[in-house]
């Protein structure tokens, strides 16, 4: 699948790498279905992989993803596709809690999201950091 190829994975076979977080960013706005009657759903993302845009090291930890839906839902399958798209991009762990929230609200327009992403111990830190957006009624 190119950039410019509709944003959608296929339904069987394996799953093609993604080009950009942009294009993954599409994705999962292209997949998303139809929220049931739920209240919250999260995600645990337990292998997340970026990397440090000083050293270009790997950073490793895990991103959870915790949302009140509106009209829709992440599906499953592209959410990892888009996770899947920072494994060779540089971000802070910062940015990449802002960015993910961000780019969840773009897709799926829930009435609050939280993302918390835990980056494991590099130098002997570990860093936690949270991002929050909440839909406000006019």
């Amino acid at each position: 699948m190119t950039s410019m190829d509709k944003a959608w994975l296929p339904s069987s076979g394996p799953m093609p790498r993604p080009e950009s977080v942009e294009q993954a960013r599409e994705v999962i706005k292209n997949e998303a279905f139809d929220a049931p009657n739920v209240q919250e759903i999260t995600f645990n993302a337990l292998e997340f992989t970026a990397v440090c845009p000083k050293t270009g090291q790997p950073d490793f930890g895990r991103v959870e993803i915790s949302y009140v839906p509106d009209e829709k839902c992440i599906e499953s399958k592209s959410l990892k596709f888009y996770l899947w798209s920072y494994r060779d991009e540089g971000s802070f762990c910062e940015t990449l809690a802002a960015r993910i929230a961000d780019d969840v609200v773009y897709a799926i327009d829930p009435l609050k999201v939280t993302i918390t992403v835990y980056q494991s111990a590099r130098g002997g830190i570990e860093l936690k950091t949270t991002a929050v957006r909440e839909k406000h009624s006019s």
